[in-house]
């Protein structure tokens, strides 16, 4: 059993000291929700994918808020009722010189000065534990509202709806990296494991497009890639300026069906080897092709994180092995001293610092060194890219059935170049 050791990020203001937390707190859980009245909004099925500036025409009714005012609104309302850790207003931002454009945060609010706890890295698909933290324990009031697809196929805001069934709900990051931070919990009753489905995947999907502004992305970690809670729930942000990946330039890849209209690229020239999803016919051709992809990943026990951009229209998979090469000693001690962990943000571009000296020295050459260390290498890329384009195509997953090899130690190698990566250990088992 492979493990790391990292102080977990404090999403919810009752996460520490949560055992024993239930009924009469007006929380989350089965004791509380049945029943009670929650903000509500409710989209439309989309059937093509549409830009920003289409607009359906019952959303320009004034007496429904768009999806973008009313998060930001809510957000602010959080934040003047201090449910937040930190004013993450107030963090220093910068883009780091160079062709990349990095862009660097000090985040001294997330440094948390506690003991590390022991998270287990080598096994992707976990059963839900309900003795840990999981957002049931939230209270209602770090919830904005419910977000939830029309039965009348129509765009909706109610400030009070009874909640009758297992709702999805948007809630404040309380210790968030930007402005408008939220996190998407999907069913939230039924207590799912941190593992995407195809409906999941979907719903973030028309979050993101609801949304309307491409300042507003959805990242979601998988367990073994810096996932912290072993509930479903992905994260979102607003970053006015545009993240280094959604810059990398790509290349076509060819693949067997390019079912519904979705095409798949290629990431080149960046640090982390990905893939991106875009098109399709409608979002859940999208969602389709990349829900098989992230479902073959978690089959085959490989850790990755997923950027959600443009409104939904582009998706990044980043496949990563950053984690299992941390438990098994292979990372660079500093980069192990700065403390971050590079999910999904970092892959990104958006590099979230938690000490000052690390902020004042960042440059593009550490940026490069950090996320070289996550990146597959390049043979070990080119067989995990096989099953999922095998799967984007088919909706079948294939699961390697091949034994683990032996650990063995490698030469060092020059950091700054992810394609001499030499991490080649086999594809891991199903766990």
């Amino acid at each position: 059993m492979l493990t790391i050791k990292r102080c977990p990020t404090i999403l919810s203001n009752y996460q520490e000291g949560s055992e024993g937390l239930g009924c009469g707190r007006n929380c989350l859980g089965q004791c509380c929700v049945p029943g009670s009245k929650l903000p509500l909004y409710t989209f439309k099925r989309r059937h093509t994918i549409v830009g920003e500036k289409h607009v359906d025409n019952d959303v320009k009714l004034a007496d429904i808020p768009s999806l973008d005012s009313l998060l930001l609104g809510l957000w602010e309302e959080r934040m003047q009722r201090g449910l937040f850790r930190y004013d993450v207003t107030i963090c220093e931002t910068k883009v780091i010189p160079g062709n990349y454009g990095f862009i660097a945060q000090l985040n001294e609010g997330r440094h948390l000065k506690k003991r590390p706890t022991e998270f287990r890295v080598d096994k992707v698909q976990q059963d839900f534990d309900p003795s840990k933290f999981n957002f049931t324990k939230v209270g209602q009031e770090e919830v904005l509202f419910r977000f939830e697809e029309s039965g009348e196929d129509k765009v909706q805001y109610l400030e009070k709806a009874p909640v009758l069934d297992s709702p999805n709900v948007v809630a404040i990051n309380v210790s968030p990296i930007e402005y408008g931070h939220v996190l998407l919990v999907p069913r939230v009753l039924d207590c799912l494991p941190q593992r995407i489905d195809h409906d999941s995947l979907l719903l973030a999907l028309h979050l993101a497009a609801e949304a309307r502004n491409p300042s507003f992305r959805l990242g979601y970690n998988s367990l073994g890639a810096f996932a912290t809670i072993n509930h479903l729930h992905f994260q979102a942000y607003y970053l006015a300026l545009p993240f280094p990946v959604e810059k990398a330039p790509t290349k076509r890849v060819p693949w067997k069906s390019e079912k519904a209209g979705v095409k798949i690229f290629e990431l080149y020239n960046y640090p982390v080897r990905g893939l991106v999803f875009e098109g399709g016919n409608t979002l859940e051709d999208l969602s389709n092709a990349v829900g098989s992809s992230c479902i073959c990943l978690q089959d085959n026990n490989i850790p990755y994180n997923v950027l959600v951009a443009d409104c939904g229209k582009r998706v990044f998979l980043f496949p990563q092995c950053y984690a299992e090469k941390q438990a098994l000693g292979e990372v660079d001690q500093e980069i192990l001293d700065t403390q971050v962990n590079p999910a999904v943000w970092e892959i990104s571009g958006h590099m979230v610092l938690k000490r000052k000296q690390d902020f004042d020295r960042a440059s593009e050459d550490y940026a490069w060194k950090l996320l070289a260390e996550v990146s597959l290498s390049e043979e070990r890329f080119e067989e995990v890219k096989a099953y999922i384009l095998e799967a984007a195509a088919t909706g079948q997953v294939q699961v390697v059935e091949e034994e683990q090899a032996d650990i063995v130690e490698e030469d060092e190698i020059p950091l700054y170049d992810s394609s001499k990566n030499n991490h080649n250990a086999p594809m891991p088992l199903c766990i």
